[in-house]
Order: C-alpha cells, then structure tokens, then sequence
C-alpha cells in the first residue's frame, strides 16, 4: 500500500465533511520518518465574502498548533543552550512578573515547567482584547494582574507568559525565530484559509490571525498566531520524528507526560483523546481551536497532520469535529499499519 493511499483512506471521512457542509474545506498530510509523505485536500479555502478553492498551497492559521510548533520547540531549545531551567521560575527571564508584590505574588513561583505542563494555578483564556489593543500595554496587564486561582486547566495564559519570557531572554520577537518554510507568524506569505466572520473586527479573516487575544497583542504571542502550509506543518513533524529539530534530552521533555497525560508543550495519548485510540502510547499530539491538528506516532515513525477551516463562516455551528479527528487517525494508522504487516 503507498503513501498515498494510506492518505486517502485516511482523509474519507474528512472529504464525507467537506460534501456534507459540516466543514469548508480540510488538507490532511501523512509523513513518515524515512521522509515519504502525502497529501490530500478538497473543498473551499474560503466562502465568504468570496469563495476560493482549497490548495495545497494555501495557509493556514494553526492557532495553538503554535503553542508546540513554536513556543513549546522554542523554550526546550533555550533550556539545551542552558539559558532557562525548565524548573527554574519565570522570574529568571521576567523579573517584573508581579513587580508590585515580589513576596507574596503566587505568579512569582511559577516555572518555565509548570506554564510547558499547564500545571499552574491560572485561567484557562480571559479576554485580553476587551481591556485595550496597545499590545505593549496588555503585555503589562498579563505582567502585574493578580491571576484568579483555579485547579490546572489547559491555559492560553501560560503560554503568553513563555512568549513573552523568550522575548525577554532572545531580545527579539518570537516571529524573528527562525522557522522552516512553510511556517510563519502572519501575514502568511501566500494564499490564506479564511477563519471566522469576526463580529470584533468587522471582517472576515483571512491572512490576520483570528484568536482575538493573538490580533491584539500584536499578532505574535507565545499561544497562537502562527501560519503554515500543511507541506510546512510535515516538515516539522519529520523534524519531530528523525531526531533532528530537538536534542534527545529535551525529546524526552516533549514526550514524558504527568498524570494529566500533558508533556512540556504537548498532549500524550490516552483512551478517548483527540488522536484516535489506535495510536501507540509514545504519541504525542495538539489541537487548534481554527480546526487543526498534529500527531506524531514515534514508535511507529509516523505523524499526520489534519487542517480545516471549521470556524468558517462561524464558530457557533457543529462542524463535528471532536469526531472527525479521532476518526481520521485511526483510519491513517489502521492503513500504515495493513502496510506495513504486507
């Protein structure tokens, strides 16, 4: 069985979604270790106000599929140089975190580790965009705001805390880190998936980043904002799979999960998650809320990519998607798997 055919079985019931209207349109990559890769796609990039037809070149805005493509890649490779302790607190890189009450602030003891983990004690998102669209001052806001405890949840705030710490420690914007073709903080540089009709903004959007706390921080913080081209998204992920991008010692940060299943950065595989149960238990994976996702199967040196435009028009209508993901992996791993016992 080829590449190829392994993608297209892989990719029926996300092309069932694209004829039933649930979704515009969905790109799904498979790739393994060896590098042999393939492609499928089919549908619309865009609806409205225009309708433009999905290619494989076409971008897409990856949403938190950036919390691990880039800051996640970006911490673990500052830890390798032995610039942060992945256990040491934030601090080291912010030393104004909570500036105003250096003794008692809680946001003071959180590590790089706990922010990676999403161990810490803050909210899951808070609607930074409401408050002003100076990204400079809303920096300040995350910085000096007296966080609401709460159990540990899956936290954008986390990781615009990590964003702003590499900028501290790189002097540089994280959309000056170097990424691989086919990955970029917006403007993409090509033909863009459309995203949500934003009743904020007035616009569809299209090439602008559509998480609102993202597009009014500037575009570029450490949880969404990044673009990519589901060929860019497969380069990683190889990346990911042939040992090259990471050091063995931060591999092991990027693949060992707590007891919520969470490793720095990503998500392990567990019964009922978003990458199917036919995966094997070194899997690793991320979502993004635009309707995207990554996995990457190590042991079986394999990693798929699914891309879709579910919130376009409109996020409040039923794409399906929590199912289509699972189903869509096992379907891949099921065929690699008929291939490989050939």
């Amino acid at each position: 069985m080829t590449i190829a055919t392994i993608c297209e079985r892989g990719f029926a019931p996300a092309l069932a979604a694209v004829d039933s209207g649930r979704i515009p349109g969905a790109a799904l990559g498979v790739v393994g270790a060896a590098g042999e890769r393939a492609v499928c796609f089919a549908g619309m990039a865009a609806v409205a106000p225009e309708r433009e037809a999905l290619t494989r070149e076409h971008w897409f805005d990856l949403a938190s599929l950036s919390k691990v493509i880039a800051t996640t890649t970006m911490i673990l490779t500052l830890a390798e140089q032995g610039r942060i302790g992945l256990d040491r607190p934030l601090t080291d890189a912010i030393p104004d975190l909570r500036q105003y009450d250096v003794v008692g602030a809680a946001e003071r003891q959180l590590t790089f580790r706990d922010c990676l983990m999403h161990r810490s004690f803050l909210p899951a998102v808070e609607p930074l965009y409401t408050y002003g669209d100076d990204p400079a001052r809303l920096c300040a806001f995350v910085l000096q705001r007296e966080w609401r405890h709460g159990p540990p949840v899956y936290s954008d705030i986390n990781f615009i805390l990590l964003g702003i710490a590499i900028e501290r420690i790189t002097g540089a914007a994280l959309s000056a880190w170097p990424l691989n073709e086919g990955l970029r903080y917006g403007p993409p540089p090509g033909p863009a998936v459309a995203t949500e009709d934003c009743s904020w903004r007035g616009r569809v959007m299209k090439g602008e980043v559509h998480d609102e706390n993202a597009f009014a921080l500037g575009g570029a913080p450490g949880h969404a904002g990044l673009f990519g081209t589901v060929d860019g998204v497969l380069d990683f992920a190889r990346s990911m799979l042939d040992g090259s991008l990471l050091s063995p010692a931060m591999m092991g940060e990027a693949r060992r999960a707590n007891e919520r299943h969470r490793t720095c950065g990503w998500e392990r595989a567990f019964a009922g998650w978003h990458g199917g149960d036919a995966c094997s238990a070194d899997t690793i994976g991320h979502t993004g809320f635009t309707g995207t996702g990554l996995w990457i199967d190590f042991e079986r040196g394999l990693a798929w990519t699914l891309l879709t435009n579910r919130v376009h028009p409109t996020r409040h209508a039923d794409s399906g998607i929590t199912t289509l993901r699972p189903t869509v992996s096992d379907r891949v791993i099921t065929a690699w798997d008929a291939r490989e016992s050939i």
